[in-house]
């Protein structure tokens, strides 16, 4: 009886160690900066259930949405060092690290969702040796709708915007506060809101998604719709904690990123609209910019584009010129 039992436990115990790596469990943490509710969060959530699934349960990814797990500025860091094996980011934000990173950032180069998608085409390789370089890789970016500026002063032309108390997200939209006189201050997504309602800002720059989110409607009630850039999110990864995968997870996080991809993209032009209605019903009036409000940002985005070049080189002329083959 006990030679028996015994043999019961040697063979249980083989039976468990053969099934150990088959049945262990991968998990990793995805922070963000932006809400729950945010189109760009719900469909990195999806992205997540969607490699939960195809990897039956095997490498869980679990996201962190509005900053809980890193503000906004430390999320690429945390990735690059490990605490996080992925993380979500806006691109614009590095710049100061690299031009490359802010390459969608120039105002008035790309200000259409087709536009931006041929950016991001003549920006993916170098973007993608970049981050091989600091030990990442990027799994997938999504762009913000078109940029337009909140404000409840009048701005019939850029010198309208002198001395306004700009939110500052990024080193271009800090350039842009200098061009025009106005005074940048350093608010990140999650602190929009709070900012605005102690009055440390009075404006700012961006999607209509941010206004939404971020309930700027409260405070303020004109969005001038200038369509100036539209900014990418990317989805990164530790390209060690990649490399620890199985090839079959790596084939099933990566297919569920191209899904994404294409799936965030068509959400975010879909959305821009549902954005601008929704502004809108809480009583903020979408104003047409006046000529002169335009050509003076254009004047802007000329001078950011010319500095831009001048920063990144020869490896910035080649991707201007790649993106601009393919007008």
């Amino acid at each position: 009886m006990k030679s028996t039992l015994s043999a019961a436990l040697v063979a249980g115990l083989a039976f468990g160690i053969a099934l150990s790596p088959a049945s262990a469990q991968t998990k990793w943490d995805l922070p963000t900066a932006y809400p729950a509710n945010n189109f760009h969060t719900e469909n990195v959530m999806q992205f997540a259930a969607d490699v939960d699934k195809a990897t039956a349960g095997k490498l869980k990814i679990q996201v962190h949405p509005n900053a809980s797990l890193f503000k906004a500025p430390e999320i690429k860091r945390a990735v690059q060092g490990g605490q996080a094996q992925a993380g979500e980011i806006l691109l614009v934000n590095f710049e100061n690290e690299n031009p490359l990173y802010g390459f969608d950032g120039i105002p008035f180069l790309a200000t259409s969702y087709a536009d931006a998608w041929k950016l991001y085409k003549a920006q993916k390789k170098p973007l993608e040796d970049l981050l091989a370089k600091q030990g990442m890789m990027l799994l997938y970016t999504v762009a913000w709708p078109p940029q337009g500026i909140y404000a409840n002063k009048q701005l019939n032309s850029v010198e309208d915007m002198k001395g306004l108390k700009w939110r500052a997200y990024s080193p271009a939209t800090s350039k842009i506060a200098e061009l025009v006189g106005a005074q940048p201050v350093t608010v990140q997504a999650a602190e929009v809101s709070q900012a605005l309602a102690t009055g440390v800002i009075d404006s700012y720059m961006s999607s209509g998604a941010t206004g939404y989110d971020s309930k700027t409607y409260e405070t303020i009630k004109k969005f001038y719709d200038t369509q100036a850039w539209l900014p990418k999110n990317a989805i990164i990864v530790n390209r060690k904690a990649f490399d620890a995968l199985d090839k079959q997870t790596q084939a099933a996080v990566l297919k569920a990123a191209a899904e994404a991809e294409t799936r965030g993209w068509k959400l975010s032009q879909e959305k821009n609209s549902w954005y601008y209605a929704q502004l809108k019903d809480k009583g903020m009036t979408i104003v047409t910019p006046s000529p002169e409000l335009m050509a003076g940002l254009r004047r802007v985005g000329n001078v950011m584009l010319a500095e831009w070049q001048r920063k990144a080189g020869p490896e910035g002329k080649e991707v201007i010129a790649a993106y601009r083959a393919q007008q």
